[in-house]
């Protein structure tokens, strides 16, 4: 049951459409860096070429979906859907009575709560757009407002972020501070600090106003887009009505079998329910369904969340696995911290890289790799070796004595360590 067409967030309005707008983004960045050093001519943007592009990947997906479902004999109804009691559900005029119910509800983006907030596009909204604005301002500085300004850059317009507290405050500072070092260098107007009280709509575009570290100012944009977080989307499923305790923060209070703890005829998964050590990431979702699934089928079985990677897409992308050196000290662990600036190196030189970070933490007792976070180009691909060390317990000295293709950013690995 769905009220959106069937394929998931990321499949339609998230991650896989948005990558799609970065690779091409990405392109001209890489063009306009070579330029002088062998490539010539100029590289931009046809936004509504790109968008039609990015639409071949979205739009078959309900249609495929829903193929698979039925032939799977899974009924697909759409529409929103609510609990009425325990054990039941109401979606339109049908009333269901299951055995169990499967929570998989998503997240939203959070209220903003500032006068003119009707006003604000959602980055839903901003991925479909027929053509890009010449003035972009994002409200927030996660993932969204780095990724998404760094392909407004790219693409020609201008864009603004305004983030309230730490831009990225779940990644090592290290790496944040160059990156924002770097998204400052492509053109984004990024200001940290700085809180907006509303949005006015005029004819001269949209006036946003803020109060920073140099107090009020107004920012003007013609479009506004909210990326300052996301809550758990469970507002229309009258979830208390079914027994079912929720936390605002982070969603379904489940146990670690993903149950509900106040009514075991429910499991939930995704960015709706938020358990100790979940993140609202694709991939974990994918990981939590099938333990539900199992569980459903079989039994007792509980999500591992370790070693789960994260990825900014900006241009460079910064990766990160484990734990940060803030989570080392703050648990009091003592690690081996290796810092190397990449910029020099021959993966960073041969694309004019100017953004290269590396930071690995291992236990001296043991030589077991507990974190890695890397800013540079391919960094969402490197990372993924060092995401299998965290996951499996691998060694320092393992990933040094692996022969890595060459020349290749994997390569770079052994002397990350």
């Amino acid at each position: 049951m769905d009220d959106q067409p069937l394929g998931s967030t990321c499949a339609l309005r998230g991650c896989d459409p948005k990558k799609v707008l970065v690779g091409a983004t990405d392109a001209v960045d890489l063009h306009r860096r070579l330029v002088g050093f062998g490539v010539e001519g100029e590289a931009q943007i046809d936004w509504p070429a790109l968008m039609r592009f990015k639409r071949t990947f979205t739009d078959p997906v309900p249609g495929k979906r829903k193929a698979v479902f039925e032939k799977a004999g899974v009924v697909s109804l759409h529409g929103v859907a609510r609990f009425v009691a325990e054990d039941r559900i109401v979606i339109g005029d049908r009333e269901l009575v299951a055995k169990h119910v499967v929570l998989a509800a998503g997240a939203a983006p959070m209220p903003l709560g500032i006068p003119g907030e009707e006003h604000v596009r959602t980055s839903t909204e901003f991925l479909e757009l027929d053509a890009l604005p010449a003035r972009v301002a994002f409200i927030g500085a996660g993932y969204i407002a780095f990724e998404f300004s760094h392909i407004t850059q790219h693409a020609g317009a201008q864009a603004v972020v305004l983030g309230r507290g730490a831009p990225l405050a779940h990644f090592d500072r290290d790496l944040v501070e160059g990156l924002v070092a770097r998204t400052r260098e492509i053109g984004v107007d990024l200001r940290t600090g700085t809180t907006v009280t509303g949005v006015d709509e005029t004819r001269e575009g949209f006036q946003v106003h803020t109060e920073g570290p140099k107090g009020r100012g107004v920012v003007m944009a013609d479009l506004v887009v909210h990326a300052a977080g996301r809550v758990p989307n469970l507002g229309r499923l009258e979830v208390s009505r079914g027994n079912v305790q929720q936390d605002p923060r982070t969603g379904i209070l489940v146990n670690e079998y993903l149950q509900s703890v106040s009514n075991s005829r429910v499991y939930a998964t995704g960015d709706g329910a938020l358990p100790a050590g979940s993140v609202p990431l694709t991939p974990v979702a994918v990981h939590e369904g099938a333990v539900v699934a199992s569980n459903l089928l079989h039994g007792t079985k509980r999500p591992n969340y370790a070693g789960v990677p994260s990825v900014v897409f900006t241009s460079p992308p910064l990766a990160s696995v484990g734990l940060t050196e803030a989570d080392a000290r703050d648990r009091g662990l003592q690690v081996t911290v290796q810092l190397e600036d990449t910029r020099s190196w021959y993966s960073n030189r041969l694309l004019r890289e100017s953004a290269g970070i590396s930071k690995t933490l291992v236990d001296p007792a043991t030589d077991r790799v507990l974190g890695a976070h890397l800013l540079g180009p391919d960094a969402e691909e490197v990372i993924n070796v060092f995401a299998l060390a965290v996951r499996h317990g691998l060694t320092a000295t393992d990933l040094r004595q692996v022969i890595y293709a060459y020349p290749t950013q994997a390569s770079d690995i052994a002397y990350m360590l």
